[in-house]
């Protein structure tokens, strides 16, 4: 076997695209989005002549060092039950580090957590795996809701909750109207975000990393804007992703005014038609919390999406190799008091906003 570095983005995407692990978020073209602050690098894994897997590393340097960590989003594309490839792998990604100046690697893999096996295997070989969270503490959601739309999407809607249906028909009854957007779009799209971040106590992206996602992920087909206008005006809007078979729900965004005519429920339908004519077989409707109590405050985002019929999917969670344990330890306590002064900075400005 060989792991094999490549600068080519259509024969990287051909490997990973076809793997059944394969994920947008190990795209070739996510990592060209991401390239602003990360440097991306891609790799082909292969047995002999015959490609087995691939895997996008995004790297980044550590302040105040000449130091770098490396983050494998649901990642790496492989065989996790085969624990002679995943030898052979990091024992290439050790030369990977040392080449890099690596003091971690962090993969958060798209396994779910039933399967012991994979976190037995990964536990094996040298990770860490990181304290198990029900919100969104980690860089990706540890609990998702997945739809299977293999089927035909008459019966797909029919395994709708009632109540879902009843509102995906309201919006379309009182005159809600959904349209794939355009770049000019993502203006209105980002002022309808930013009223949600308020409302919702969230912290919304600038209006640049919207048309950055746009540029390098609409022309090649895996990105989708779509908006939802009544009486002329835009009332909400998503972003959904496919890559692979695969799509994902990413952003999404309402006013304050018209809750009422229920934009999300047409808007989700529009997308989980639109990725069914695009080859999808699989509609991710990503995160939710994994506390279910109704006292939660966001328990109203899992019933939302529970509405649809989907699978309540919970991940094995990230799991961080330490290539220097001293020097991976100082960067993890680094990192704690970072995240704890920005999350005490953002009460102290919603205190003040209150």
């Amino acid at each position: 076997m060989k792991l094999r570095e490549t600068k080519d983005g259509r024969e990287y995407n051909e490997v990973v695209s076809n793997h059944p692990k394969g994920h947008i978020l190990q795209s070739y073209e996510w990592g060209l989005f991401k390239s602003t602050t990360w440097q991306p690098l891609y790799y082909i894994v292969e047995d002999g002549d015959k490609p087995v897997g691939g895997l996008m590393l995004l790297k980044r340097g550590v302040p105040g060092t000449n130091k770098t960590m490396l983050y494998c989003p649901r990642g790496p594309v492989i065989d996790f039950h085969d624990k002679a490839l995943l030898s052979f792998l990091m024992k290439e990604l050790k030369k990977v580090a040392k080449e890099h100046g690596a003091i971690s690697l962090k993969i958060d893999p798209d396994i779910e957590i039933e399967d012991k096996e994979v976190r037995d295997n990964l536990i094996w070989l040298g990770f860490r795996q990181k304290k198990e969270t029900l919100n969104f503490e980690g860089v990706q959601p540890k609990f998702v809701f997945r739809l299977d739309i293999s089927g035909d999407l008459d019966e797909v809607f029919k395994n709708f909750h009632s109540k879902t249906r009843y509102n995906i028909r309201l919006a379309g009854r009182r005159g809600v109207e959904v349209v794939k957007g355009s770049r000019d779009d993502l203006g209105d799209f980002h002022e309808i975000m930013v009223e949600t971040g308020i409302r919702d106590n969230f912290i919304t992206r600038p209006l640049d990393y919207f048309q950055n996602m746009y540029d390098v992920l609409n022309p090649s087909g895996y990105l989708e804007l779509f908006m939802a206008y009544y009486e002329g005006q835009p009332l909400a809007g998503t972003i959904c992703l496919k890559f692979g078979g695969k799509s994902w729900y990413l952003y999404g965004a309402s006013r304050n005014r018209h809750r009422n005519l229920m934009p999300n429920y047409l808007l989700q339908w529009e997308m989980i038609k639109w990725a069914k004519e695009n080859g999808c077989t699989l509609y991710d409707f990503r995160g939710v919390s994994g506390d279910l109590r109704e006292s939660n405050p966001l328990y109203g985002l899992y019933r939302f999406k529970k509405g649809f019929g989907g699978k309540f999917t919970e991940f094995i969670g990230e799991f961080d190799y330490p290539f220097n344990k001293f020097q991976y330890i100082l960067l993890e306590n680094s990192i704690s008091a970072f995240r704890k002064t920005r999350h005490f900075m953002h009460s102290i400005k919603k205190k003040l906003k209150g």
